[in-house]
């Protein structure tokens, strides 16, 4: 009776254990069988797209296996990471171009490998999307941002008659752009300006200088503004809120916002840093580029494509427009909806 229980024992243990390997031989499938995405990114040093990367792979989780690397503002380095994508047979590639001008080219690629193409925060020129029908683009319209910008600067000076320094009616201000040539920095610096004349208001530009998104590089402009313009300025709009920062470094070294000397500074993305500033009363406000419903809205897309369903709101969050594009929506932040963007 021992012998036939100790070989009871022994077969139950075995049956388990046989359970066991197959379970985990079964989950190991499933992830080394698990889809891939390749996220090429143009600058990861750039706070908006740290925050667009950290929302894909949130919303990727257990469904994707994502795969991120930085092009550091190089177009030939993003060239030869989608080859390696390509190379690799990930089965869906999503861009957020360095140059726009490239987006015909990788589109080229990903349709001869016959690999859907998701760009983001940096759109394709004019038809480039429809040369293939597995390209697509989640991302927000660059002149709605600006208008709401410019509608910042215009609820301040309604509001606050005396930021006009010098009472000649006309707003002086100075414009802090992004990268040439892209379509945000084109359209943010356009349509800014227009806003404020739209709404009634006369502008003047003092100066105008290229920080290419970044703080540091936009403290040293303001800086050498401020030294020639400094009295004249009463407005500073920047095309992301990374370099209105990098103004109000500047401003802050010339005595701005100690209590007695502000001036009215805008930004574009609503990052963290950015709020921080709105609550300590040196950035006016910010529009809220939602980078978290960005990565949110890629990995939907993604999931949908790899599972070849037809993206739209059956399977994703987001509504599809013309069967192409993702649109995010702005909103305007101030110290008085602080709130909606933390």
């Amino acid at each position: 009776m021992k012998k036939l229980l100790s070989l009871f024992s022994i077969g139950a243990l075995l049956s388990l254990l046989v359970v066991a390997c197959s379970n985990s031989d079964s989950r190991l499938l499933i992830k080394i069988n698990q889809p891939k995405i390749g996220v090429a990114i143009s600058n990861l040093n750039d706070p908006f797209l740290s925050e667009v990367k950290t929302a894909i792979s949130d919303e990727a989780r257990g469904n994707l296996k994502v795969d991120i690397v930085d092009c550091q503002d190089s177009q030939p380095i993003q060239n030869d990471n989608i080859d390696q994508f390509l190379s690799k047979k990930y089965d869906v590639i999503a861009i957020n171009l360095v140059d726009r001008t490239a987006a015909s080219h990788l589109i080229e690629r990903a349709k001869e490998e016959n690999v859907p193409v998701i760009f983001f925060n940096n759109k394709p020129e004019g038809t480039d999307l429809q040369k293939y029908d597995k390209a697509y683009y989640v991302g927000t319209l660059p002149e709605q941002s600006a208008s709401l910008e410019g509608e910042l600067v215009v609820d301040y000076f309604k509001a606050h008659h005396e930021a006009d320094k010098n009472k000649d009616g006309i707003i002086q201000y100075v414009m802090l752009s992004g990268t040439p040539k892209e379509q945000d920095t084109e359209l943010r610096t356009k349509f800014s300006v227009d806003a404020i004349e739209n709404w009634g208001l006369k502008v003047q530009k003092i100066a105008e200088d290229t920080a290419m998104w970044n703080r540091k590089k936009a403290e040293t402009k303001m800086t050498s503004i401020l030294s020639t313009h400094d009295n004249k300025i009463e407005a500073v709009i920047a095309n992301n809120d990374d370099m209105a920062l990098g103004a109000i470094d500047a401003l802050k070294a010339k005595g701005y916002f100690n209590g007695t000397k502000s001036i009215p500074v805008v930004g574009i993305d609503g990052t963290g840093e950015a709020l921080q500033a709105i609550k300590a009363g040196t950035l006016l406000g910010t529009v809220l580029n939602d980078g978290k419903s960005q990565g949110k809205a890629i990995s939907q897309l993604a999931i949908s494509l790899v599972k070849k369903k037809i993206p739209s709101q059956d399977n994703m969050d987001f509504e599809m427009t013309d069967g192409k594009y993702i649109w995010i929506p702005f909103k305007k932040i101030t110290i008085d909806n602080l709130d909606e963007a933390e």
